[in-house]
């Protein structure tokens, strides 16, 4: 029995300590230390980022900060996408945390008393890119810097109440971390700003306060309500006895709990994420998840239509019984393929192949235990003595607020001026008028679903501001219409893609905004609004995924949403064709994640690749697949969300089937046969930690190259890894890199030595593949990047955030750098200018001067004094110019003009020119500009020199 035990116990001690631990915040802390000073020293720090757009869509509201003296002026808390700003109305709205060393926000609240802003990091609504926060970050000049005031382990922070009256002292609530336990969650007050803080509240380390809501006439009252939930990538609990709603009347320092048993709330096991919305002293509304199972209902009269249910205590007998029409009418509606018939599927049960609860089976998935649970849901409840009794507002369900998914909302609010009108929302927003006995939708066809955030005027009735996954609405009449305000590009991209036009375009999905595709040199302008038409283009709906386009014909595209629902595009012929591969009959289902990856052949534009928990093989463009792996994962585990699935795969360009393919958890396997063997070549790495990104080198057959991601574990280390023998070794070369979690890894087709990286908190290259790192900095932000790609032709790096929508680089001037050019001056190809006659005058009395520009980008092995000269094909100088260079890449915006004051040097250029045919003439602004030729660009440091050509055309 003893030796049972000590079995038993070594087996749960191996299980518990073989999972990836947490990061430290001590550890976080020092990697932006760290990325804040390879910024500075990057080589690549003045290369620029140009955003690209979409804004159209928007991405993920969390929370609003509105002054209430002047509600035209209001911040913006996006999931991922910074904190922004408007002072008109939300027709334009400014970044304000791009100075931060994060993006992720939970939640924003303002003293505009002063113009103090603070931000809790890490959005609060535990969803798969929840990111976490770094802390309280808080700022007393507007956004322009920042200050972490504490609270460095709490990942994720739910709410900030400043006292009106004080605004030294604060009460912060914090959920903690999303997929471990941690002790810094809680309340936490300051009485001093900020500079030391006391824990009033603590339930146990894996419950947080995902609210607080303050009497908005006595802030000494308030409720925190608390959130027990244990999230892992296989499965979410999204309830538990740890949840429950506490009361303080003395702002914070003390809370006694109100959901006791008979309270008349439900408690225990399946109370789920709360919110409560505080009238006066006596009067809260709460709205509570309820998780607990509905009661059985009476079973409904006998129909002729069969249900998945029958059939899984259905015996042999009474199938083969079942009326053909019947069973074939069952079969058609729930899309099972074409062979599968009631005459042959009877045929395979006489036989035994498939048993009569295959047929349940065969439409069920990993998904299947979330989406058809069939829970309470959303209910409200009100008390009207300060919190001691509770009663439900309303008879029976609240059906289509929350569907399954109850976690990612949790919010109610009232009207200030009317403590019977509340507004509840979910996947819609909802409004009562009689203190929520009944319920009506206030949705708009311009309002997106799922909604997280609202504003309502305590001196204006009828006037809300609205935050949802589709970005801010602002209406004046109750929710009767609605203004849509999404000027930001906060765009949630989960990929990015490019096809191979000359004028190229860019395609992406996005999280809750389905796929678009758009032209590479947006830039945004409200003029579409006139014309009528957006530059980017809506493909599919739905979390987008993958987006891969036939290169022999770019109207041909292959996407789709989540869990592995893909569909074939002919955007020419405007076809959509469903291609999602189905396992057979009697097998088990295949498992297809979130993102389930996608890939076209780059030997044959005919033959795709998708994974499942297998590896999928179509020949003919997704309409027929087969299965050319067997379970290339650990198999799964119980729970509800798809786990043990494909999440990466690559093709050699240099040999068909020389194929790799990574899972969620943690294996890679190689084929170097098409599929008929396997093997696993990840036995090196840390244990279960998500493949985000395997890519077979396109200049060594035998190279590869991989990133391990172990968000889903909150370990934020980076792992990437190469090996140039296919997978039997492998060589980290993460070394210099900041701790973040690595999502993505490409090499540059046209430089071995260059590679790019994309983390959940930046962008990184690298000169030696992948020895040392340079982080990118000028003009992006410190967000995560889910995706990149190179456009081959353009020599353009595209980067798809998770916050900030598309930027795009140009990498010409990378790809010329090695270990063996970096100690020389390296001067980038530059692009032809067309000639205009307008250069240097105004198009109308009222416009601005024209004035063109080109960038001249150098690289120099050393800081020093640069010269920039420009000559013509004589050899006579038209324009030198002088500018301090950084050691690594500078970039020098030329306006093309050949003179400079004084006058007499302009008139010296002038002369040169116009020695032959070519006549000058001296533009409005002054100055004389390059005519129609080809010049030589010299660029010169400490004695080292480099020339280019410009072609004026």
């Amino acid at each position: 029995m003893n030796k049972l035990f000590l079995s038993v116990l070594c087996l749960a001690t191996t299980i518990a300590f073989s999972q990836q631990p947490a990061t430290p915040a001590n550890s976080v802390a020092s990697g932006i230390t760290q990325k804040t000073e390879l910024a500075q020293v990057s080589a690549v720090k003045n290369l620029s980022f140009k955003s690209i757009g979409p804004t159209i869509m928007s991405g993920r509201v969390v929370d609003f900060a509105v002054n209430p003296n002047n509600p035209i002026e209001f911040y913006v808390g996006y999931a991922s996408g910074g904190l922004w700003h408007t002072n008109n109305n939300g027709t334009s709205f400014t970044p304000v945390m791009d100075s931060s060393p994060t993006q992720n926000v939970g939640c924003v609240a303002v003293d505009w008393q002063n113009g103090t802003i603070w931000v809790g990091t890490g959005e609060v609504n535990a969803s798969r890119s929840s990111y976490a926060g770094i802390g309280l970050l808080k700022s007393d000049d507007k956004g322009k810097t920042w200050q972490n005031m504490g609270l460095t382990d709490s990942h994720h922070i739910s709410s900030i109440l400043i006292n009106p009256t004080n605004s030294n002292e604060v009460i912060v609530g914090v959920v903690g971390h999303l997929y471990s336990p941690n002790e810094e969650r809680g309340v936490f007050k300051t009485n001093d700003g900020g500079k030391t803080w006391s824990k009033t509240l603590f339930i146990n380390d894996e419950t947080g306060i995902i609210e607080i809501s303050a009497n908005p006439k006595n802030f000494n009252t308030m409720y925190a309500t608390a959130w027990d939930k244990d999230r892992k990538a296989w499965n979410f609990d999204g309830s538990g006895p740890g949840s429950g709603v506490y009361k303080s009347t003395d702002a914070g320092s003390t809370w006694a709990k109100v959901s006791t048993e008979n309270s008349g709330l439900p408690i225990g096991k399946g109370m789920g994420r709360m919110g409560t919305a505080v009238v006066d002293d006596n009067t809260v509304y709460l709205i509570v998840d309820n998780q607990f199972h509905r009661k059985e209902e009476p079973k409904k009269e006998e129909t002729d239509i069969l249900t998945k249910d029958d059939f899984k205590t259905m015996d042999v007998a009474a199938f083969l019984n079942l009326d053909d029409k019947k069973l074939n009418q069952f079969l058609k509606m729930n899309g099972f393929q074409e062979k599968y018939r009631a005459e042959n599927v009877k045929q395979m049960v006489r036989v035994g192949t498939v048993k009569p609860k295959d047929l349940a089976k065969y439409l069920e998935d990993a998904n299947s235990a979330l989406f058809d649970t069939p829970v309470i849901g959303a209910e409200v409840y009100k008390s009207t003595d300060g919190g001691k009794t509770w009663k439900k507002t309303h008879d029976g369900f609240l059906d289509d607020l929350y569907y399954s998914y109850g976690y990612y909302f949790g919010k109610i609010h009232v009207d200030p001026n009317d403590s019977d009108k509340i507004y509840v929302y979910g996947v819609p927003i909802l409004k009562s008028s009689d203190g929520g006995k009944t319920f009506k939708s206030i949705d708009a066809d311009n309002v997106h679903v799922d909604h997280h955030a609202l504003w309502i005027n305590p001196k204006m009735p009828g006037h809300l501001i609205d935050g949802n996954d589709g970005g801010v609405n602002i209406s004046y009449d109750d929710g009767k219409t609605w203004i849509k305000n999404n000027a930001p590009a906060v765009g949630q991209f989960y990929s990015v893609n490019v096809d191979n036009q000359k004028n190229y375009n860019v395609y992406g999905g996005l999280q809750d905004n389905g796929v678009w595709v758009g032209p590479h040199d947006y830039e945004a302008n409200p003029g579409w609004r006139q014309n009528g038409k957006y530059p980017y283009e809506f493909l599919l709906g739905g979390d987008g995924m993958q987006v891969q386009i036939d290169s022999r014909d770019s109207d041909i595209v292959y996407t789709g949403f989540q869990f592995g629902n893909y569909y074939r595009l002919d955007r020419a012929k405007d076809t959509t064709v469903y291609i999602q591969p189905k396992h057979e009959l009697g097998e088990s289902p295949y498992r297809f994640n979130w993102q389930t990856p996608i890939l076209l052949s780059p030997h044959n534009q005919d033959i795709l690749y998708l994974g499942g928990n297998k590896l999928m093989r179509s020949m003919n463009q997704g309409d027929d697949w087969t299965a050319i792996s067997e379970d290339l994962t650990q198999g799964g585990k119980p729970g509800n969300v798809a786990y043990g699935t494909l999440t990466s795969i690559s093709e050699s360009p240099f040999q068909f089937g020389l194929l790799y393919a990574g899972s969620d958890d943690g294996l890679l396997h190689v084929s170097k046969d098409a599929g008929g063997n396997w093997t696993k070549v990840s036995d090196s790495f840390p244990k279960d930690l998500w493949v985000s990104r395997v890519i077979a080198s396109s200049h060594k057959k035998e190279r590869v190259y991989v990133t391990l991601n172990g968000y889903r574990w909150d370990d934020f280390k980076s792992y990437v890894y190469v090996s140039d023998n296919y997978g039997a070794t492998w060589k980290e070369i993460g070394s210099n890199l900041p701790t973040s979690p690595v999502n993505v890894i490409k090499e540059d087709p046209v430089n071995e030595d260059l590679l790019y990286l994309g983390t959940d908190n930046g962008a990184y290259v690298s000169f030696d593949r992948g020895e040392s790192w340079e982080v990118f900095s000028k003009e992006l932000p410190n967000v995560a990047v889910h995706d990149l790609v190179i456009q081959p032709e353009a020599k353009h790096l595209v980067l798809g955030t998770h916050g900030r929508s598309l930027y795009i680089a140009d990498i010409s001037l990378l790809q010329k750098l090695n270990p063996k050019t970096m100690d020389e001056v390296v001067l980038a190809e530059m692009e032809p200018v067309n000639f205009s006659p307008r250069w240097g005058s105004k198009f109308s009395t009222w416009g601005e001067v024209y004035e063109p520009k080109t960038k001249i980008q150098f690289y120099s092995p050393q800081a020093g004094r640069a010269t920039i000269s420009i000559k013509n094909e004589e050899g006579k100088e038209l324009r030198n110019i002088s500018m301090e260079a950084n050691k690594g890449v500078n970039v020098l915006e030329y306006d093309l003009s050949i003179s400079d004051p004084p006058a007499e040097r302009a008139g010296k250029e002038k002369r040169v020119l116009e020695n032959g045919d070519t006549k000058l003439k001296q533009a409005e602004n002054g100055k004389f500009y390059l005519p129609k030729g080809k010049y030589k660009v010299n660029v010169s440091v400490n004695g080292k020199t480099a020339t280019s050509e410009l072609e004026v055309k």
